[in-house]
């Protein structure tokens, strides 16, 4: 039997990846195999996967620290029994806090602002984590991706409005390569489409996806006729590993920006250190660190992953300190229904923001100051009473 320790002498980099993605820990029964639980942890679990299914690739289990019950790794990965909490001290939850639902356009489209549209590509990952905001659909029945890739494409060339596409999930990455392909070779002839990006965790969960030929030497076509991104998602300097440098470096090599969208998360990177460590971490191996996002208010996510924002804005402002300028360069982000919100900083128990994005209903909104009352407890806009719009 394959022991967690085993799994640290794997040479990931020769793996077949699709091959490898039917040893993924996906039940309580195997991951026992390498985890010890306790009975009662195995009775809470089993309440916990009934609601959100469990999926870890074996090297991301690898990353764990067996010794650590607090490993930010662990914390990410394996369910918790923090997952049945609902209701708490922290507020209200939802089950679609970026207002989605209000968005979809049908076939996995989503149109929130003028510019961008963002395409549910796959509802599948190589891991479910834990902290996801998607957590009501990722891995779970739905009718919120993506049936027919060209009428979706159909839908972005009918709107010259839109001048980027995101392609999300789920993971993009985990799609068969002839079939990624033939989803990009959509887009590719849309002239008011200047950029494309493919959102994805795979680098930090699955990173031998990127050791396959075929994939990087499209990506590095496509991206000679049109801009593409790969906005990724590391969230512990833990996470930056040898292999993991090596699958950005591939995508790099491609001539393609790699930029980071970590989410603030309470037990994973809620530290100055963890902070300076994880951006430190990112521009050592080339990759822009662009967004900070403060966790959302996601049913069965918010009570044991949220950072309150009196709290989290003082550490985010004192991991600046630190940093240099390139590392320091990420904006901390609220994701919000009404669109994107920078929290720029306190002035004692006030909290300053800027909106970045906003509806097309609302324009003027884009741009605006807002000056909200901060308290102990508040880790959503919604928390807070506005004291000051500008």
């Amino acid at each position: 039997m394959i022991t967690l320790s085993d799994l640290q002498h794997i040479d990931w980099q020769t793996i077949d990846w699709q091959n490898e993605l039917q040893n993924n820990i996906n039940s309580l029964d195997k991951l026992k195999e390498y985890i010890d639980l306790t009975v009662d942890e195995e009775a809470i679990l089993r309440k916990v996967v009934d609601y959100h299914p469990m999926n870890i690739s074996r090297y991301y289990l690898s990353l764990i620290d067996p010794n650590d019950e607090k490993d930010p790794i662990r914390k990410q990965a394996i369910p918790s029994g923090d997952e049945l909490i609902v209701a708490g001290s922290m507020g209200e939850t939802t089950q679609d806090p970026y207002g989605d639902d209000k968005h979809n356009k049908g076939n996995g489209v989503l149109h929130k602002y003028p510019y961008s549209a963002l395409i549910v590509a796959t509802d599948y990952c190589s891991m479910y984590c834990r902290h996801c905001f998607r957590k009501a659909i990722v891995g779970l029945p739905n009718d919120k991706v993506v049936d027919n890739f060209a009428k979706a494409a159909d839908y972005i060339r009918s709107h010259p409005e839109i001048t980027n596409v995101v392609i999300s999930g789920g993971d993009p990455f985990l799609i068969s390569t002839p079939r990624l392909i033939k989803m990009l070779e959509c887009l590719i002839d849309i002239d008011h489409v200047n950029f494309v990006r493919i959102g994805s965790r795979t680098p930090v969960v699955y990173p031998m996806r990127f050791f396959d030929r075929d994939l990087l030497d499209y990506l590095k076509q496509f991206n000679r006729r049109k801009a593409l991104y790969v906005p990724t998602h590391f969230n512990h300097v833990n996470e930056i590993t040898d292999i993991a440098r090596e699958a950005v470096l591939k995508i790099k090599e491609a001539g393609i920006t790699v930029n980071n969208q970590a989410v603030f998360l309470k037990g994973v990177n809620n530290s100055v250190t963890a902070i300076e460590a994880l951006m430190n971490g990112l521009t050592k191996i080339g990759i822009n660190p662009y967004y900070l996002y403060q966790c959302m208010p996601v049913s069965r996510v918010r009570h044991h992953f949220q950072v309150p924002l009196q709290a989290g804005i003082d550490i985010v402002d004192q991991a600046k300190e630190r940093l240099d300028g390139y590392a320091k360069r990420f904006k901390f982000i609220m994701g919000h229904d009404i669109g994107k919100i920078e929290i720029c900083g306190r002035i004692q128990d006030k909290l300053i923001l800027k909106q970045i994005h906003a509806r097309p209903e609302e324009p003027e909104k884009a741009s605006r100051m807002m000056v909200m009352q901060l308290n102990d407890h508040a880790g959503w806009l919604d928390d807070m009473q506005q004291v000051k719009s500008i």
